[in-house]
């Protein structure tokens, strides 16, 4: 079935409705997961936190593992944020905060967005002359090539009126379309957003936090305790892919590729806070050393044995048997080979 979303064409089918009828299903059962869970959901969330910040300022550039995000985030010293990856860690770390704080609070307006996106830029000195502001040059995007050479492959929207006109455009038609389900809404604002380019910088960084917003003020309120973020830098390419596919027909263009990836991702990482929670409930039959290396793990993905030994101050023995135990009961996996072994929680 052929259907218009704001100025775009969609093929809509059994497979994207099923999609969001399975989304929808498991959103309607959360208030429930939400009383029996208590605590262990704030743990969730501060995993998916770190994931959420790191992942999303890697697909931009930044080299921040998670573990060093979630020192940076421990010990926030103002004073000391001086490089620009520690700058985009902290600026994201801030939004995504107040995000799932006060979402309610948050409009999604000219204005609103705009100071979103100078909390993002806040700790940036490279970004200070635009940040909170919309683009004052052209700013396409280009692919860079290994001899130094670029070419342009995406002709964004025009700074000055063209912008300005686009997004108000754009946030008009979000706040008063009612018809349109609110998971096509957000995520054909989130295309169209990307495709406008309205910022200099940070484009890529504020369209997925507006992600989340959309998706909290549409009550999917699940999507904090697990990484959606993380999800888009696993299949980076062909994020982009898809992107750059549909906007190659502007104007006018079919999104129903877009809607598509998007969903699939969505539900994704719906099913991995479905194993998450699985999981938890798990841990809690735990010995105390079980928990605290399966913890460990959770929070340095990637991790060593000798890492893990080091960090809890247990025997390389007992870490070794823990592990071995962890494996048999699927909570981690083991992957590599020798000397470059590391562990993953499942």
């Amino acid at each position: 079935m052929k259907a218009k979303v704001y100025n775009f064409d969609l093929q809509l089918n059994w497979r994207l409705l099923n999609i969001i009828s399975q989304i929808d299903r498991f959103d309607a059962s959360w208030s429930s997961i939400e009383k029996k869970e208590g605590d262990n959901l704030k743990y969730l969330k501060t995993i998916a936190t770190i994931q959420s910040v790191g992942a999303s300022t890697r697909i931009e550039g930044s080299k921040m593992s998670d573990s060093e995000v979630e020192e940076l985030m421990t010990n926030i010293n103002i004073s000391k944020i001086v490089d620009r990856d520690s700058q985009e860690v902290v600026g994201y770390f801030n939004v995504l905060d107040l995000i799932t704080d006060v979402f309610d609070d948050i409009d999604i307006t000219v204005s609103g967005i705009k100071n979103l996106h100078n909390t993002l830029l806040k700790y940036s000195k490279k970004d200070e002359w635009h940040k909170g502001d919309f683009k004052q040059h052209t700013n396409a995007v280009q692919a860079n090539f290994p001899d130094g050479t670029n070419r342009i492959i995406f002709e964004t929207t025009e700074p000055g009126y063209a912008t300005d006109d686009a997004i108000r455009s754009l946030v008009n038609w979000y706040n008063q379309e009612k018809i349109v389900h609110p998971l096509i809404r957000g995520a054909a604002f989130v295309y169209e957003f990307l495709s406008i380019h309205p910022f200099q910088d940070g484009n890529g960084r504020l369209s997925r936090l507006l992600t989340t917003l959309f998706l909290m003020k549409s009550g999917y309120i699940w999507i904090q305790y697990v990484s959606f973020e993380h999800e888009i830098e696993r299949n980076k390419k062909n994020y982009y892919r898809v992107l750059r596919s549909c906007q190659a027909q502007r104007p006018n263009e079919d999104i129903t590729e877009w809607i598509d990836f998007f969903l699939e991702s969505l539900i994704n990482v719906q099913y991995k806070l479905q194993k998450k929670l699985e999981s938890t409930e798990q841990v809690n039959t735990l010995s105390p050393k079980e928990k605290s290396v399966y913890i460990y793990i959770n929070e340095h993905p990637k991790c060593k044995s000798k890492d893990i030994a080091k960090g809890l101050d247990m025997s390389k023995a007992t870490v070794k048997r823990v592990l071995t135990d962890l494996i048999a009961q699927n909570l981690i996996g083991q992957y590599g080979k020798g000397a470059g072994i590391y562990y993953s929680a499942l």
